[in-house]
């Protein structure tokens, strides 16, 4: 892996599909993707790629298609309303078993809608974005890193299931930076796929790439061979990331920006439920300066228990230090999402184990 950078999500995502090999992009400008294009429109010349705005999203979507029928790889990018355009070219996509890689920076609708950020396309997106029976890959990340890692693997997995693959991001994580480790370069491939157009030279028999099926019987064979391929990438590609599930009675699913606004949710939920505990007296404590705050001070009726909530692993504590050499508490609790530790007078509770500070 590369050193981290700190890059706009926007950036990432274009950065990290030239990496995974992408040499073709065709797009065409819209609010809050366009730093994509940009970039794309900056690097691809350098690197012997091909960038191309063209006249319309329906166009940038059917040149997609044109190169991916090479077995080139192919990618375009847009903002809600810009992938209605694109959802024919999509279908049509799908029909002909291309893969391709569709990245869309949400933004708010119905129609022309706003600029702000959005998650309004999760059906579209997850339904089958255009007419017919199909369905597309759904990559949806959560930050700036995941935008650069889900990049090359929708690419992947378009290419291994022959198939269109969406990265469902939006317009917040499209705008804002965070330090990024991208991977590393790969080359184009250059291996021959057995179904590319990309000319006999006499050699062979032709390849067609078609998505018109007139016989009733062989569209439905081939629809039903495209939903056997589905139920395997719903067995095998299903990726997910649980945080504090273990002792769980309520599950929030959510993706993209809100997956990080649940993360606090249930972080300060859990704070709670120390409130819910039955003879407990809580109360907060800050010195004199306000250097030093402690988020609970609990008498559990044996003792004074100080307790600081960090967030992730966090493992730092500068109050809870302060407040031990001031007051000499028997037992001080660190809260956060590492394991279990007890170190002298210091218990590192994980957050689910919340409500066991009145056992301390």
């Amino acid at each position: 892996m590369q050193e981290k950078v700190l890059m706009k999500g926007n950036e990432a995502i274009a950065e990290a599909a030239i990496l995974a090999g992408c040499r073709h992009y065709l797009g065409y400008p819209i609010t809050p993707q366009t730093e994509v294009a940009a970039y794309m429109a900056k690097k691809m010349p350098k690197i012997g790629g091909t960038f191309l705005q063209a006249e319309s999203e329906i166009a940038a979507i059917n040149m997609v298609y044109g190169v991916a029928a090479t077995g080139k790889r192919a990618m375009t990018s847009s903002s809600s309303p810009g992938i209605a355009l694109k959802c024919e070219g999509i279908s049509y996509l799908a029909g002909a078993d291309l893969p391709a890689v569709i990245v869309n920076v949400q933004r708010g609708g119905p129609g022309l809608g706003g600029i702000q950020p959005s998650q309004s396309d999760y059906f579209l997106a997850t339904r089958g974005p255009g007419h017919g029976d199909f369905h597309v890959l759904v990559l949806a990340p959560a930050s700036v890193q995941e935008m650069a890692d889900l990049t090359g693997k929708a690419f992947d997995l378009a290419e291994k299931y022959r198939m269109p693959a969406m990265l469902l991001a939006d317009g917040t994580m499209g705008q804002m930076m965070e330090p990024v480790q991208l991977p590393e370069p790969r080359d184009p491939d250059t291996t021959e796929k057995d179904w590319a157009v990309t000319g006999t030279k006499c050699q062979r028999k032709h390849h067609v790439v078609n998505s018109l099926y007139l016989s009733p019987a062989e569209l439905e064979r081939l629809n039903i061979e495209r939903f056997e391929r589905y139920a395997e990438i719903e067995k095998n590609e299903c990726m997910w990331e649980a945080f504090m599930m273990e002792d769980a009675e309520v599950c929030i699913v959510s993706c993209g920006i809100t997956a990080r606004v649940s993360r606090n949710a249930i972080v300060e939920a859990r704070k709670q439920q120390l409130k819910t505990i039955e003879d407990l007296d809580i109360y907060y404590y800050t010195n004199d300066r306000g250097s030093c705050e402690i988020d609970f001070v609990v008498d559990t009726g044996k003792r004074i228990v100080p307790v600081e909530v960090k967030a992730e692993v966090n493992l730092r504590a500068k109050s809870l230090k302060t407040y031990q050499e001031k007051f000499s508490p028997e037992v001080s609790v660190r809260t956060s999402m590492a394991d279990y530790k007890k170190e002298e007078r210091l218990v590192n509770l994980p957050l689910y184990a919340i409500d066991q500070i009145i056992k301390l």
